[in-house]
């Protein structure tokens, strides 16, 4: 009779996001039915033209959380299975409205965080959900590392640690991003991928130095700072340099926080696709990084550009270089470009002309440990 009692004063939730630009909200389900839908007389309006006007409906019956789909167009899936009949539903059961994705909590989880309807093909969303639950509790990511170069004589002193997966759907970094910012996962995301790719690149011959990348999200949140202490704790004599992009580098004292914990650990720090946007002069001043990354489209067939263009770059490459950083360029993949990056200054390279990311194990015999800085 207790146990009947406690689950009959359990609170649900749903956190996810109605609106795919705006933040992860919560919604509370109590014992009146929720009708989830697009317009009209609906508790969750999700404002998008895959979702029915009436989709579907969520219920507490006896304590226990129920499902049904109103027969939506685009159909209801739970953990990938499509909802044919009312469906109990259990904390963490990821539920999909088309394909709008929510999470299953209660209020003690730590989730406190035009009138047609356009059929589409959602079974790919919703199994890509799912998959992307599977490879967050496995652990199933697979690094591969494309290696940096120094110029010009082309000695690999690094590897890039670029994330991909055999789970459907979930091949490339931007389809497993994708499907972590529907769950308000990116931060967990990019820690898992940090995690994985310095274990396996621990094995790569010659102990290279290891580029990892942060998602933007972790620069507001704590967790990042522990994060790296951790990493660090786990491989003591591993060479890091942590990626953060150009368009994060916003906040300078932030950044400053930042530098000085990558100096207390002895790890780098990088600017990542400098110049893909507003170029962060002012905070490349004041923070200084070990290395700036150069955006592959300042690259992209730069020998076929004007001499202001090459000027321009050749500016900015002695700029980065006078404050103290070195000049990487991303993307090259002629020796054309190639040719033209070391004309500039450039002291390292990136791109396909020099090696495409490949798993650790292929990569052994290859590697030539250097300084980078």
């Amino acid at each position: 009779m207790g146990s009947y009692t406690a689950k009959r004063n359990l609170r649900w939730t749903l956190q996810g996001r109605p609106d795919l630009t705006g933040p992860v909200e919560v919604t509370h389900v109590e014992q009146a039915t929720i009708r989830v839908g697009r317009c009209g007389d609906v508790t969750l309006r999700i404002n998008r033209p895959t979702i029915s006007s009436s989709h579907a409906e969520i219920f507490v019956r006896n304590g226990d959380l129920w499902l049904r789909d109103l027969k939506s167009t685009n159909g209801t899936y739970v953990n990938g299975t499509p909802v044919t009949d009312e469906t109990q539903l259990e904390r963490g059961d990821l539920v999909q409205f088309a394909d709008v994705a929510f999470r299953v909590g209660c209020v003690e989880d730590s989730f406190d965080l035009n009138n047609k309807t356009v059929a589409t093909s959602t079974c790919d969303e919703a199994l890509s959900l799912v998959q992307f639950d599977r490879l967050m509790q496995n652990r199933s990511v697979i690094p591969h590392f494309q290696p940096i170069v120094a110029l010009p004589d082309l000695k690999v002193v690094g590897y890039e640690v670029l994330g991909r997966s055999r789970h459907y759907g979930l091949e490339s970094p931007k389809d497993m991003f994708l499907a972590a910012s529907q769950l308000n996962q990116e931060g967990e995301l990019s820690e898992l991928l940090r995690c994985v790719g310095t274990r396996e690149g621990e094995s790569i011959d010659g102990n290279p130095r290891l580029f990892l990348n942060t998602h933007p999200v972790e620069l507001v949140t704590c967790g990042l700072l522990d994060s790296l202490g951790q990493l660090r704790e786990l491989h003591p004599g591993q060479k890091i340099t942590l990626e953060v992009h150009e368009a994060a580098v916003t906040d300078v004292t932030m950044m400053d926080k930042l530098r000085k914990r990558l100096s207390e650990l002895d790890m780098g720090l990088a600017y990542d696709d400098f110049g893909a946007g507003e170029t962060r002069l002012l905070q490349l001043a004041n923070v200084c990084p070990d290395c700036v990354k150069f955006d592959m489209h300042m690259i992209r067939d730069i020998h076929l550009a004007s001499p202001r263009q090459r000027q321009l770059l050749s500016t900015l490459v002695t700029m980065v270089r006078d404050f103290g950083s070195a000049a990487l360029a991303e993307g090259v993949e002629s020796d054309w470009e190639h040719d033209v990056c070391c004309e500039l200054g450039f002291e390292f390279g990136q791109g396909y002309f020099y090696g495409k990311p490949q798993p650790a194990e292929h990569l052994n015999g290859q590697s030539r440990s250097l300084s980078l800085f």
